[in-house]
């Protein structure tokens, strides 16, 4: 708000002094007097008489009555003495005119994170085939002329138009207008054919995107046909935000996928880079974690092919299996190894035993430590049979040791070989049947409890917090049992959500608030993780409290209820107690 807003409250604003256990708003009232902001000292929320939150400084409550225009749905007490400002009705409605004033005062969780993190920007998967970022191509008739061509181009909002023409396909661009008609003083008049391209360049619509924007690069072009046979089935334009953005995950991407692996011991910080430079530029943490995975996932398949030719063809069919945060495609800084492998005959696991081992060392040297729970390729490796028969066990007798296996191996990824894993997702589907299976996961999901003491607020150990622990985590285990029970093969965290929500078996809006909290968690530790790493730290799921502020603290704990109350929603579900 601008100096002149605060201007306009004046005489709208009154602070408040209430005794211990004074009622503030109750339900047996009408609507709310205004909007409340605790001044000083806490005040407790109330349902049926049990503290359901507490609110301390900053934060602001009544807000859902006056929406609403209804009695307040809880009762507000003074935990001590306090002090509230009250913002009169008439200025709090006043103010809703804003959009951004009205959507921080939005009744959902999820909006209020949506509107405190910063706006990020998307960024296409590239891994996804190259048609499925093009733009609908724009044809232009053979015997135009280039005053025709360039009218063209403004009516549809284009760079680049197509012409077919008896030698073949041919392309115009906007800079072949400059260049070759503007720039030469050529008559409106004149046939485009004349300063267009041809045979225009092209590449087939099944091309990796990072294929074709390399090409792009190579060829020195900024507009790309993309082909299915005979057929132009979409026009790839080199965008600014392209060339900007993607141009070092590009030069990497493209060096592993060639085998050119380099030095190793520079993957790790060249990795970071990128990390570092697309969260400043805006991107929004799945972009990241998408583009980190690409990579980790083209290093793995470079490494293995590298040990393939040293070890010999393959020989019967496999799988390599990435588990954990890997799997689900959220990693984002280099962590601990989570894989596995799968090949179809179970006379072959010597040689999958030694190329799990060469691989294990090569990501060893490119700098993912070893995984502390030994969930590593060289100890997970079987054949599909016996795969089939862990998953089995699992599914049979779902405790212990083997409940954890089970929540690590639900979450595993193909990113190379050629074996299918179908057979495996199949009893991915049996598990969203297995009533006790699901009641084992959710129990385990709530062991992951929010640090949240008894008042309500957050327990900070020595001044820190763990993001991870109740936090990340403990969405992530929700997720898990939700997306399973809904019958769900995806791996994202929030796509999990999002098909639970589809399935009905979790209210739209508690998904879109948990997938809100899981980034705003995610960025707040990877925010925090890189300045670490800047200061020569090793990065770690910790964050110290003076490194948060206010708003980030008053967020936080905003997320860390929500959380409650979705573990005590699971455990009602599955009849179970929460922790």
């Amino acid at each position: 708000m601008s100096e002149a807003d605060w201007a306009g409250l004046e005489g709208a604003l009154r602070l408040l002094h209430f005794e211990p256990g004074a009622v503030i708003l109750s339900p047996a009232q009408p609507e709310a007097e205004g909007l409340y902001v605790v001044f000083r000292g806490e005040v407790r929320l109330e349902q049926d008489g049990q503290a359901v939150a507490w609110l301390e400084p900053g934060e602001a409550f009544g807000y859902p009555s006056l929406l609403g225009q209804q009695p307040p749905s809880l009762t507000v007490r003074a935990e001590g003495e306090a002090a509230c400002l009250l913002l009169a009705k008439e200025a709090f409605h006043r103010l809703l005119e804003r959009p951004s004033f009205a959507l921080f005062f939005s009744a959902r969780l999820a909006e209020r994170l949506r509107l405190f993190q910063p706006s990020a920007l998307s960024l296409p998967d590239l891994g996804q085939p190259a048609g499925e970022a093009a733009e609908a191509a724009v044809w232009l008739e053979e015997g135009a002329s280039v005053a025709q061509a360039a009218r063209r181009m403004r009516e549809r909002g284009v760079s680049a138009l197509l012409l077919q023409t008896p030698e073949g396909l041919a392309i115009l661009t906007d800079r072949d207008l400059r260049n070759r008609v503007l720039a030469e003083e050529l008559s409106p008049s004149t046939p485009a054919l004349r300063v267009a391209s041809a045979p225009a360049k092209t590449l087939p619509a099944a091309s990796p995107l990072y294929e074709a924007l390399a090409y792009l690069e190579q060829q020195g072009i900024h507009h790309l046909p993309l082909t299915e046979g005979s057929q132009v089935v979409g026009l790839l334009t080199d965008r600014l935000f392209l060339r900007r953005w993607l141009q070092t995950p590009l030069g990497l991407l493209r060096s592993l996928e060639q085998g050119d692996l380099g030095s190793l011991q520079d993957y790790r910080e060249r990795l970071h880079a990128i990390v570092r430079q697309m969260l400043a530029a805006g991107f929004a943490v799945p972009a990241i974690t998408r583009q980190v995975s690409l990579l980790n996932d083209a290093l793995t398949r470079s490494l293995l092919r590298r040990f393939e030719a040293r070890l010999g063809p393959p020989p019967c069919p496999y799988a390599w299996l990435a588990l954990g945060s890997e799997g689900r495609t959220e990693q984002a800084l280099l962590t601990d190894q989570d894989n596995a492998l799968v090949f179809q005959n179970s006379s072959a696991r010597p040689y999958f035993v030694a190329l799990a081992q060469d691989v294990l060392e090569g990501l060893l040297e490119a700098g993912f430590p070893p995984c502390p729970g030994g969930f590593m390729a060289d100890r997970w490796c079987y054949a599909l049979s016996e795969w089939a028969a862990r998953f089995q066990q699992w599914l049979e007798k779902p405790e212990g040791e083997r409940l954890l296996e089970a929540q690590v191996f639900l979450d595993f990824r193909s990113i190379a070989g050629g074996l299918s894993p179908e057979p495996l997702h199949g009893y991915l589907r049996q598990a969203s049947k297995n009533r006790a299976f699901l009641t084992a996961l959710a129990h385990s999901a709530l062991a992951f409890t929010p640090p949240l003491g008894f008042l309500g607020r957050i327990h900070w150990e020595a001044g820190q917090i763990n993001l991870k622990k109740g936090g990340l985590a403990a969405i992530v285990a929700l997720a898990r049992v939700y997306g399973l029970e809904a019958g769900s093969l995806a791996r994202p965290t929030p796509e999990r959500l999002r098909a639970a929500a589809e399935a009905r078996l979790l209210p739209k809006e508690e998904a879109e608030d948990l997938s809100e909290a899981f980034l705003f968690l995610s960025h707040l530790r990877l925010k925090h993780q890189l300045a670490a790493l800047g200061r020569g730290q090793l990065p770690s799921n910790r964050v110290a409290q003076e490194a948060l502020s206010p708003r980030e603290q008053q967020m936080l704990r905003q997320v860390f209820w929500r959380i409650r109350q979705a573990q005590q929603a699971l455990a009602a579900r599955f009849r179970l107690q929460t922790l």
